[in-house]
């Protein structure tokens, strides 16, 4: 499937354990031509864990797509393809 010039929604919840290796698939989605909008549940957005510090993953998710998670349910409702 070609991504060039399609907006994927990138959501990411509580599977702590594989939010590093979400950072390059993020990456390969953008190097492909593809907008991401990056996604994050309630606990995913704040909850720190052995695997990383949620602030650390916002900012490097926000740094790699230019844009602001998604993290409430008001700022997702108007989502549309």
């Amino acid at each position: 499937m070609k991504l060039e010039g399609k907006k994927v929604g990138f959501a990411m919840t509580g599977s702590f354990c594989t939010f590093k290796n979400t950072i390059p698939k993020i990456k390969d989605i953008i190097n492909q031509g593809a907008e991401v909008v990056p996604i994050m549940s309630f606990n995913a957005y704040q909850t720190d864990t052995r695997f990383g510090n949620a602030q650390d993953f916002i900012d490097e998710i926000e740094r790699i797509t230019g844009k602001k998670i998604i993290h409430t349910i008001p700022d997702a409702e108007p989502i549309r393809s």
